[in-house]
């Protein structure tokens, strides 16, 4: 079992977030934590999968042991809370903008251990880019392969992402910004793993599809918790 422990009102430069927080527990029972999303500018809908993340909470505490609180936290771009979280969740249809110190503050928290999860709910993927070669010029997103283990955690996708929403009927991809040897952004894009992860009766999707977004989204979690930076 892991159960991350949170550390309140604390901005912990460049190198430390993730030592920091392991050295604090993780791994040991400790307060809860929430997963977080990120409140984005630009006139996107940041917010548009309500009942997403309270969902994936629950499925990683009945399957991965975990003690996350339902409750997601919600978290500006250019806010120093963002150090508070380990695992920060992007969604939305349309455009984000972050501003010159937004995308700064981003890096420092990528750079410092942290790790966003981007998934495309159709629609933000010219924009995303865009804003992603603010906060690293130097990267390029490159599409994961299906061997690395972001797939092969609790649940095993040997295939990679599934297909959630058919949306314009294309192949689901898994890209990442790796920064120094690690991951530091994934990228799910024409999967729609957040409709999955919302109450069923939003989407209606069928069982199976909704319940292989939570393991996908499992998976997510355990990777950026077991994986060191």
């Amino acid at each position: 079992m892991f159960v991350p422990c949170l550390m309140h009102g604390m901005m912990i430069k460049k190198t430390g977030l993730l030592m920091v927080l392991l050295m604090c527990g993780w791994f040991a029972q400790a307060q809860q934590m929430k997963l977080a999303l990120l409140i984005y500018g630009g006139g996107g809908d940041w917010y548009a999968n309500p009942t997403s993340l309270k969902n994936l909470a629950q499925f990683c505490n009945q399957q991965l042991h975990t003690a996350f609180q339902l409750q997601e936290a919600q978290v500006e771009v250019g806010s120093a809370d963002l150090f508070n979280y380990p695992f920060v969740h992007a969604t939305g249809h349309g455009r984000i903008a972050f501003t010159d110190a937004e995308a700064k503050n981003l890096r420092l928290y990528l750079e410092s251990g942290g790790f966003l999860h981007i998934d495309d709910n159709f629609g933000i993927d010219p924009y995303i880019r865009a804003e992603m070669k603010k906060v690293f010029p130097e990267l390029d997103f490159v599409e994961l392969p299906f061997t690395h283990a972001i797939y092969h955690q609790q649940y095993n996708f040997p295939n990679g992402l599934p297909k959630i929403h058919e949306h314009d009927g294309k192949q689901p991809h898994g890209y990442g910004l790796i920064y120094k040897g690690r991951l530091v952004c994934f990228y799910t894009y024409d999967t729609d793993l957040g409709d999955g992860w919302e109450d069923p009766e939003v989407h209606n999707d069928p069982p199976e599809k909704r319940l292989q977004a939570l393991q996908m989204g499992a998976n997510i979690i355990q990777y950026v918790f077991n994986t060191a930076p």
